[in-house]
């Protein structure tokens, strides 16, 4: 098991506070820089899910991706404060207080821990299309529903791909996204909804172009 060095800082990586049966959704990114795209995501989920708390996770890093660029954790983690200031939506970087490097990690610890939440896994449907790719997949859709949020220019590739096509026979309809929370996964379904076209990849790209100049 991969595991990061311990990191704990005050206010920056403690757990949200929650109650037993509560519906929350985990939104988990690197969010490097945090952008309105992720907002609209986390938002219209938390409605269409009709979640009680949306935990927005700020990674240490994506094993996926560069990490050359990215941003220190309280600085990532106050910018999406910033942006995701809603009643219901708390954010976090708590993996990193336990050395978490893969998603898999974090949610059997959830799962663990609070064996009476009822928890939902939340990703762009960019994400889908690479999911196959990510630690441990198959374990992830097992231990918990998941909602897909159509992205654009993955409107296409997401329900075609490699992991969808392997999860379809549990595949929930979109009318039945609010109860979700409730399904015994696997199950997982692809909601659609207001979008951006916002990535954080564009704006750092725009970013290194101005220091350039």
């Amino acid at each position: 098991m991969t595991h990061r060095p311990i990191l704990r800082i005050p206010g920056i990586t403690e757990l949200p506070p929650s109650g037993a049966g509560m519906r929350i959704g985990l939104f988990g990114g690197s969010f490097n820089p945090v952008h309105e795209g992720h907002r609209l995501v986390a938002e219209q989920t938390l409605q269409k899910l009709q979640l009680d708390a949306l935990w927005v996770l700020v990674t240490p890093g994506n094993p996926l991706k560069d990490q050359s660029e990215l941003a220190s954790l309280t600085d990532r983690v106050h910018a999406t404060r910033l942006v995701m200031d809603h009643p219901r939506i708390r954010v976090t970087g708590f993996e990193a207080a336990h050395g978490f490097t893969y998603s898999w990690q974090t949610i059997v610890f959830l799962k663990k821990t609070m064996r009476d939440r009822h928890f939902v896994w939340i990703m762009g449907a960019d994400n889908l299309v690479n999911f196959h790719h990510w630690e441990r997949w198959e374990d992830i859709a097992a231990m918990l529903p998941i909602a897909v949020y159509v992205r654009p220019g993955s409107s296409r590739r997401a329900p075609a791909s490699l992991a969808a096509t392997a999860l379809a026979k549990y595949r929930v309809d979109e009318a039945d996204a609010g109860r979700l929370a409730m399904y015994q996964a696997p199950a997982w379904t692809y909601l659609h909804g207001l979008t951006s076209s916002l990535s954080s990849s564009a704006i750092r790209a725009r970013q290194r172009g101005k220091q350039t100049k």
